[in-house]
């Protein structure tokens, strides 16, 4: 059974949670069933959103020709991200007449539309079974290891690790009773607006890459 059957179910319960929120569209997750590793970034973005495919835009092209430098391909690895419908703000923008018009931005994904589709990447991870979990950025860190966890701190290290589900009886996330490994990076994105941040980046997936050779030991 495909995890799109297995979270069918799921994605209906995501979008009606989230419906009343500024959000659009549904992206599902792309991948095998027994991928490399695992790829947990933030939320779609709009070009996201118009193709149905994860990382389709700038962030995209970004993280394919990281995937390159280690020797995979999108069809290699499993993506999702901790929210599945783009979360928008309206803002403002000058067009080259001089008409000022007011368009959709990206914004992070807030607690409650992290929670309401946190059953959806639940499922996948119990359903996939990633031998490896990288995260993009501190959303997606975040969601499985706790709000403490932050990117400029574990970036780049292997951590063995629980991590969190949200349990519907109790409200909350807890911690799962088994270990996952979890490597955080930053997001693909994160390089547009903090160019100070690729090298850091590059090192991550050089180091990735020699953690998949079996090269380095952590």
């Amino acid at each position: 059974m495909s995890v799109y059957r297995i979270s069918q179910e799921l994605a209906e319960l995501g979008k009606k949670r989230i419906a009343d929120f500024a959000v659009e569209g549904f992206v599902w997750g792309s991948g095998p069933q027994s991928p490399a590793l695992m790829l947990v970034g933030e939320a779609p973005g709009e070009n996201e959103v118009e193709t149905g495919i994860p990382f389709t835009g700038r962030a995209g092209k970004e993280l394919m020709a990281s995937l390159e430098g280690i020797g995979l391909e999108r069809e290699d690895v499993y993506i999702t991200s901790a929210v599945r419908s783009r979360p928008y703000k309206w803002g403002e923008k000058r067009t080259r007449s001089g008409e000022v018009v007011k368009r959709k931005y990206n914004r992070a994904p807030n607690k409650k539309e992290i929670i309401a589709h946190a059953p959806i990447l639940d499922e996948e991870i119990r359903a996939v079974k990633p031998p490896l979990i990288v995260t993009l950025g501190n959303i997606g860190l975040q969601r499985l290891v706790g709000r403490e966890a932050k990117i400029m701190q574990l970036h780049g290290t292997l951590m063995e690790t629980p991590i969190l589900y949200w349990d519907e009886d109790s409200g909350a996330f807890l911690e799962t009773q088994e270990s996952y490994h979890i490597f955080p990076t930053f997001h693909p994105a994160s390089v547009f607006y903090n160019p100070s941040v690729r090298e850091y980046k590059d090192a991550d997936w050089e180091k990735l890459g020699r953690l998949l050779r079996n090269e380095v030991n952590e």
